[in-house]
């Protein structure tokens, strides 16, 4: 998913918001990378997010009854120890088009919370960006989830000193023309959690023509 090619590989993401949007956003000497984002509008940075659902689909839902919930309180970093992940989070929202806030792409950029979508640990899916790779063609943030097996911790660490800790159940790759708004950022019964990077690199075009989405369930 990473190169040392001089090529500029751009990718697409998906966020949350009234309507379904795209977010762009990449490094140089890597591939351009997508990520699911909220509405309609397409806007290029260096990296792209993939679409995200609306209002409605990202309102959090209401909890299981069985599943405990934790108070509303914003990320500020996440840890996944089986891949050595590691990063504090930045809050990201949209801009006035619509389209969701490019994280930056730079070596050792963080990975980022769609503030429009539910705190980890609220119910709901909480929903972190994160890029595959960076500008100088190394790993980004998010370049080792694929290597996440079922069972896997994914800790995030909220404002209120508490940790939320969330259990890899599935991962799934996307075409970033086909995103699937409502299942990534639809209401769920009790609090989830979706990491979302760029795949599907295409060396003819220098662009990943897919997200990688993974769902995580709240630990009971």
């Amino acid at each position: 998913m990473t190169s040392s090619t001089s090529a500029r590989r751009r990718c697409q993401l998906a966020s949350a918001a009234v309507a379904l949007l795209l977010f762009t956003g990449c490094g140089t000497s890597t591939p351009s990378q997508s990520i699911g984002t909220p509405a309609s509008v397409n806007a290029t940075a260096r990296a792209s997010v993939p679409a995200s659902p609306s209002d409605s689909a990202v309102a959090s839902a209401p909890a299981s009854p069985s599943q405990d919930v934790m108070a509303a309180s914003a990320p500020v970093s996440i840890s996944i120890p089986s891949v050595g992940t590691q990063s504090e989070l930045l809050s990201l929202g949209l801009r006035e088009d619509g389209s969701l806030e490019v994280p930056p792409d730079g070596p050792g950029a963080p990975a980022a919370w769609y503030n429009g979508s539910p705190t980890p640990g609220d119910p709901g899916p909480a929903v972190l960006l994160g890029h595959v790779n960076a500008t100088d063609g190394g790993p980004g943030v998010f370049a080792k989830l694929r290597d996440l097996k079922t069972g896997d911790l994914i800790r995030v660490t909220r404002q209120d000193g508490t940790t939320s800790e969330f259990t890899f159940d599935h991962g799934d790759q996307y075409p970033k023309d086909a995103f699937p708004t409502k299942a990534v950022y639809g209401n769920t019964e009790g609090p989830e959690l979706r990491l979302i990077t760029c795949d599907g690199y295409d060396p003819e075009t220098g662009l990943f023509d897919d997200n990688y989405v993974v769902y995580a369930k709240l630990l009971a």
